[in-house]
This record gives structure tokens, sequence and C-alpha cells, in this order.
């Protein structure tokens, strides 16, 4: 091939295999291969939108990567308890609260923080440690970056060298160490395969729509994860919840967002609520959730499962609600001394949510007393 093509001459060349000529002969003229010819075509080819607006595919992804950060943007600004114009050390404090939940840049963008900032707060914040440890938070710091920044397609190899270009020196070894001690993967050689075999399964489709109320327990369970950082570790919570009572079926913690975090805790929920088939199992399309072996679990114990719309939280909006209300009321206002208290305490607050919170959706009644109420009126009509 000639020096490489401008994104505005392959255009052009796509352009012209449009109006006839043969790929053959453009390829020649250029010296490209047919592959990255037709490569081209996808990714240049123009379409015309419901509003006559011509657009490629390229800026169609564009626009959706930008909409979904804006979407990620205004949900922290919904999140942190302090507004744009607080000060900056406020800002910091509320950002770092949010921090492995959203990219670095997401934060810094939403609050107008500049990163070089933030990663010198971060960094200052763990002066008690040993420079190693310090060293270590800050690598752990720039390779969630990375992999966020590349749509977490990236594996070690490829952010170390990301890392290299940005004035680090660190070994692909320590990269890889770190990734597994964040829970970070990248794609697998075996997606191709994953992939044709899911296509045996249901599509991705959202079968909840936003509708949240059921008629009884055990029709709809909706589910979601999130991370929390306790010194120099990262732990994921997920939670399954009844939409009927909104009780917290059950709760799994792991060091590791993965798809056996996901498997574990939803078999100890079907084996704990035993649920009749019909099932509806709603989550976000996270590869644990997409994930083969979970997709097969759920089918052979004939649940179906649904999917919220890519960059749409507002589709599982009643799992999302309950990580709110658990950071504020729990994880971000207890300082915790170890990992055996943190553990403990999480799960006694699923005790209390379930016995002893009140629900303004719920008539102010506590989940549990909700599905005791309808067991005794299922019992009475039953005997009537």
């Amino acid at each position: 091939m000639k020096e490489r093509l401008t994104p505005e001459e392959k255009q052009r060349l796509v352009v012209r295999y449009q109006s006839g000529e043969p790929v053959k002969a453009l390829c020649a003229e250029v010296g490209a291969s047919k592959s990255s010819f037709y490569e081209w075509i996808g990714q240049y080819r123009e379409t015309k939108t419901l509003s006559g607006q011509v657009m490629t595919p390229r800026e169609f992804e564009f626009l959706r990567r930008r909409a979904q950060k804006l979407e990620e943007m205004l949900t922290v600004l919904k999140t942190a308890g302090c507004t744009v114009s607080a000060p900056l050390q406020e800002k910091l404090k509320e950002l770092e609260k949010l921090y492995g939940q959203f990219s670095v840049h997401v934060l810094c963008e939403a609050m107008e923080v500049s990163r070089g900032t933030f990663y010198n707060f971060m960094f200052r914040s763990k002066r008690g440690n040993s420079a190693a440890a310090m060293r270590r938070e800050e690598l752990r710091v720039q390779i969630r970056d990375v992999y966020e920044e590349n749509r977490q397609l990236f594996g070690a190899g490829k952010i170390r060298a990301i890392l290299v270009e940005r004035g680090q020196r660190v070994s692909q070894k320590l990269v890889a160490e770190l990734m597994r001690e964040m829970g970070l993967s990248s794609i697998r050689v075996t997606a191709k395969r994953d992939y044709e075999r899911l296509q045996s399964y249901e599509k991705k489709a959202n079968i909840l729509k936003q509708q949240f109320q059921t008629q009884e327990p055990n029709q709809v369970w909706v589910s979601d994860v999130t991370c929390f950082r306790l010194k120099d570790r990262w732990f994921y919570i997920c939670v399954m919840i009844d939409l009927f009572s909104r009780k917290v079926v059950t709760c799994g913690i792991s060091q590791k967002n993965s798809t056996r975090l996901i498997t574990t805790t939803f078999k100890q929920a079907f084996a704990e609520r035993k649920p009749k088939k019909g099932l509806i199992f709603h989550s976000d399309q996270g590869a644990q959730y997409t994930a083969y072996a979970f997709r097969k679990l759920l089918k052979t114990v004939g649940v179906t499962q649904s999917f919220s719309k890519p960059g749409t939280p507002h589709d599982n909006a009643v799992a999302e609600a309950f990580f709110a209300s658990f950071k504020k009321e729990e994880l971000y206002r207890t300082n915790y001394h170890s990992e055996a208290e943190f553990r403990r305490r999480v799960l006694d607050y699923m005790d209390f949510y379930n016995n002893g919170r009140p629900h303004r959706t719920l008539h102010y009644k506590t989940p549990n007393r909700v599905e005791q109420d309808f067991q005794l009126h299922d019992l009475e009509s039953s005997r009537s």
C-alpha cells in the first residue's frame, strides 16, 4: 500500500465504489488489500437518517459514544454531593467517592476538574503508604483509565504500550498482575466462538421496558453490580432484587467482577426462592450478564433474560436507585477497618433494607412486610 491513507481519501474511494467502480481496480490503484477495502466500506458507507441527514457508520458510532459519555456525566452530577461551582477540594473529595464507578475522563469532565489535579489528589491521599504501594496505586489509576478509554477491549500488552507512550516505565507482567487484582480482562480468543453459540439463544431484547410493577413475587428480578474501593483493593457487589417487593433477594461480594460472581449470586437466589417457571431476569448488557455460561444457566432453569438498552440506565432504574441509597446510607458514611467488617456491614445493610427500611413506592412498608402481607392474603384467598 502507498503511504497511509487519510479518512477523507478512504471515504472518496468508497464513494467511487458506490458509483460502480470495481473493488479490484480501486485496490490496485492504492495498493490496498480487499479485506481492508471492505472494512472501509463498512466504516464510510453513507446512509440517510430519518431527518434526511447523511451519516457514515463511523460518525454514528462517534455520536453514540458521545451520547453515552454525556449520560454518564449527567449521572455523576446527580450522584455527587456537591455542584460544579463548589470549592475544588470539596469536588475532589466527591470524585474520590465515585472513582472506579466511572472513567477518570468522565468524572473530571463532569465536575470541571483537570485529570492531573485529580491524580495528584489521589496520590497525596496515599502518603501514609510505602513508595511501592503508592506506585502500584498510581498504576492502577492509569491502567483503569486506559482500559475504560478503549472500551474495555485492551489486554496487558496494549495497555502497557500506551502507558510507555505516556512516559511510564512499567512491565507487561506488572500491568497484567494489577489488572487481575482489579478484575479487568480483555476480549478473549474465544469471543467469536462464544458469540456464535449465543446466537442460538434469544436476542438481547428489553422485555421489561421500564415496567417496574408486578402482581406477585418472583415474576421479575432485576440485577446490577457496583464496585467499592477498600484501602488498596476493589470489591464488587452484586444484588438481585424482586420487583414486587423491592426485596434484595440475595447479595454477592467478590474481588473480581466476573461471570462467576453473577452465577453464584443467582444460584443462591434461585435455591432460596425456588421461583416458578416464567421468571424474567433483567440487567444491563455487561459482559458478565451476556456471558455464554450465565445465559445458558438461565435457559436451563427456564428463566427469560431481559436487557437494558446500551447507555440507558433508566431501563434498570430500580437497581440503580437501590445502589444510590446503599452508597449514601452505608458505603460513603462508614470507615471500614477490615475486609471482614466491610463484608459484615454490607450484609447487615441488606438485612436492614429488607426488614427495617420503609419504601415510599411500597406505601411506606418494608419489602419483607409486603411479601408477608401477600402470603397472608394468598392464604386467606385459598381458604375462602
